[in-house]
């Protein structure tokens, strides 16, 4: 990505102090356990290391090595048995989930023998996680609970704790991150409307304000031809251009490419919103007329870039290509009724990691639909197989929430004026799956990805303490 962000997560485990003078084996057992799990967890974290916890004293020095560190998780191993004062001192300063991990060493147990050492070092489950969640609830926190095995591997557990660390990311990428907002939302789209203050309490994205006055000039202090030429073929690379494509064809492309991505590192941005209303000459038409294919690039390094000004939609792609490596802009665009699918598409840039069944096409065109002026159109070709949608709107009260569903793309045609489109059938059919999507109140944007992962956007959700509507899988 061209802004890096690792999310923190603050991991401890937890067992009964009572039992070690008991039971001395114990100790080298569960510094062991607790060792070979933390390995399991995936490099794309940063690990703030509570230890193993015995005492409420060791709660609490885990806790404040938590909430220095600002962690975007928790992620407790129970190693046996212990009470939940070892827990809740760690986690009762902190506004993120508390995931409870109940993995048992072995399968299954050696009944005749098995002493009580052995039990409850390699084979105690269960008994302690009720608790755990109990007084979670009682304090107000959100947690989960994965069980599973150690020996043998357990994909399962494996799968939950890669979707927590992916989901922590998002929170860390918005915290860290800046959208950029470059003019104003499409005029009369109230649904992309936002408070930008309200977002930044309610989201953590913080919003930096440009005009696009100052964007028209944002090359004009590129000068390196190597770096230029680079990125010139890069666009040639991901680009397939009618009419055929050369390096000086796409030069002052190239050049706007080089200083966006300076941009993005300079101000730190994860996420940029634009829409450009006017009648732009000279150098800002230029510029103008090459912006899709500029913010593609960025898109397919980690900047999530939103047509027609909608913060909402630029957020939503941020969070699936986080969690799921694509992040394409769609709207609903028409319905074959014979086939019973929905055409989901959507002009202007888009995610070339997504466009798996055909390198992306790249074409001029003299009008831009319902913008002013022309220039380039990029089309993406997403694959056949599982697809999903998120969206991100508002209640009346500001209040954001996800609106998400699954479907399966099919093989079929498409339309080829220039803009990506998917041809995707839900379990519910066309006609069910508008009813519900649109009863649910999303902006008219919504993001798409390859793949099922409603599963770890109800993760991220729970991260941000948000509702979802989950409208089918």
């Amino acid at each position: 990505m061209l802004v890096e962000t690792k999310a923190r997560v603050g991991v401890f485990s937890i067992a009964l102090s009572a039992y070690l003078p008991q039971f001395p084996s114990l100790v080298p057992e569960f510094e062991e356990q607790y060792k070979a799990f933390k390995k399991t967890l995936p490099d794309t974290v940063e690990i703030i290391d509570g230890g193993i916890v015995t005492t409420k004293e060791q709660s609490q020095e885990a806790g404040d090595k938590f909430r220095a560190a600002d962690v975007d998780l928790v992620i407790m191993q129970l190693l046996t048995y212990a009470t939940s004062y070892n827990m809740l001192p760690a986690v009762r300063d902190l506004d993120v989930p508390v995931v409870l991990v109940n993995v048992q060493k072995l399968r299954a147990p050696d009944y005749a023998h098995t002493d009580t050492a052995k039990w409850l070092g390699e084979l105690y489950a269960c008994g302690a996680v009720g608790e755990m969640a109990a007084d979670l609830n009682r304090a107000g926190k959100r947690h989960a609970v994965v069980t599973g095995v150690v020996e043998g591997g357990d994909p399962e557990v494996a799968k939950e704790l890669e979707e927590w660390c992916r989901a922590a990311q998002v929170r860390r990428r918005f915290r860290d991150t800046n959208l950029a907002q470059i003019g104003r939302p499409y005029p009369g789209m109230m649904d992309l409307y936002i408070d930008e203050t309200n977002l930044y309490h309610r989201m953590w994205v913080y919003t930096k304000q440009f005009d696009w006055e100052k964007m028209w000039a944002i090359a004009d202090n590129i000068t390196d031809e190597e770096a230029i030429r680079a990125k010139a073929e890069d666009i040639l690379d991901t680009f397939d251009i009618e009419g055929g494509g050369t390096v000086e064809k796409v030069w002052d492309m190239a050049r706007y490419v080089v200083a966006f991505e300076q941009w993005v590192k300079d101000e730190k941005l994860g996420l940029v919103a634009s829409h450009y209303d006017g009648f732009a000459q000279g150098v800002a038409g230029k510029l103008d007329s090459m912006l899709i294919p500029a913010f593609s690039m960025l898109i397919k390094q980690g900047t999530a870039c939103a047509v027609e000004g909608d913060i909402k939609v630029a957020m939503a792609m941020s969070i699936l290509k986080t969690i799921a490596g694509t992040g394409q802009l769609s709207e609903m665009y028409s319905i074959d009724f014979d086939n019973d699918i929905c055409i989901i598409g959507h002009s202007g840039s888009g995610d070339a990691a997504i466009s798996t069944a055909r390198k992306p096409t790249m074409k001029i065109v003299d009008v831009f639909h319902g913008k002013t002026g022309g220039g380039y159109l990029t089309q993406f070709y997403p694959p056949a197989g599982p697809v999903t949608y998120l969206a991100i709107t508002q209640d009346a009260d500001g209040h954001f929430r996800f609106v998400t569903a699954e479907g399966v793309n099919e093989e079929g045609d498409i339309f080829m004026f220039g803009d990506t489109n998917m041809r995707t059938r839900f379990t519910c059919g066309a006609r069910e799956f508008v009813n519900r999507w649109s009863e649910a109140g999303p902006t008219h944007h919504m993001a798409a990805a390859i793949g099922r992962h409603v599963d770890t956007i109800l993760k991220v959700a729970k991260i941000f303490n948000i509702p979802v509507d989950v409208i089918t899988r």
